[in-house]
């Protein structure tokens, strides 16, 4: 089964400083029919203005994982961690016992990122926070996969859990393989995903499927963020 969410069918805030679109109840915004996606809790759509951002806040026991599409995100914490993710890059961070961050854009543009909640394997963990750059060349038979919870990928968090990403040419044509469910976020261009046309911004919830089928129609780019089906509290 797959839903497809449009861009403009999503909730929202704006801020001044910040326009954030949100694929499932967050802050203000609530939908009883979008509350969670097995352990996904999150997913932002967040345009950050010019030398501004998130101040000093803190999280605990949850991971958070931001892929940063346009711009750049400087993160800061209490744990000494300080970075700058650049567009087309990951960071990741396991809040775990509790964790104090701040994230500013201080950039001349705009930012935008997509930002992702997963809820933890184990609770009570040592906090972490990494980032890593990706290759930026567009794929033609698998997407990348950037983070996970079992070894395999270059940035780990606390769940079994998997985010691929990838940029495709027109026309390019792959079968993506899926365990648990999946989400899939349309972070440029015009891609088909199993007959359902989405575009830029558009997400899809995939649940009980063991494959989608993805043809980019324009130059694209992909995210499929996949998790346990069901949330078991630890």
């Amino acid at each position: 089964m797959i839903q497809h969410h449009t861009f403009e069918s999503l909730g929202g805030a704006k801020h001044g400083w910040l326009d954030a679109k949100h694929h499932f109840s967050f802050a203000n915004y609530y939908d009883p029919k979008k509350l969670s996606h097995g352990e996904l809790l999150v997913i932002n759509d967040d345009r950050i203005a010019p030398h501004t951002g998130f101040d000093t806040h803190p999280h605990r026991d949850m991971e958070i994982i931001t892929y940063v599409r346009k711009g750049a995100i400087t993160h800061k914490d209490n744990r000494g961690n300080k970075g700058r993710t650049t567009a087309g890059n990951v960071q990741v961070m396991s809040a775990g016992t509790g964790i104090f961050h701040s994230e500013y854009n201080l950039e001349d543009e705009e930012t935008n990122i997509y930002q992702i909640w997963i809820t933890p394997k184990k609770r009570g963990v040592q906090p972490e926070w990494d980032m890593a750059e990706f290759p930026k060349a567009p794929v033609s038979k698998a997407l990348s996969l950037l983070v996970s919870g079992d070894g395999t990928a270059p940035l780990q968090i606390n769940q079994d859990a998997r985010i691929y990403a990838g940029r495709l040419n027109g026309d390019t044509k792959i079968q993506h393989k899926i365990i648990g469910k999946a989400y899939i976020l349309i972070s440029e261009g015009n891609v088909d995903v199993n007959g359902y046309k989405a575009k830029k911004g558009d997400g899809l919830a995939v649940s009980n499927e063991t494959s989608v089928s993805l043809k980019a129609v324009s130059d694209a780019e992909i995210l499929i963020i996949e998790v346990p089906g069901k949330h078991k509290a630890r």
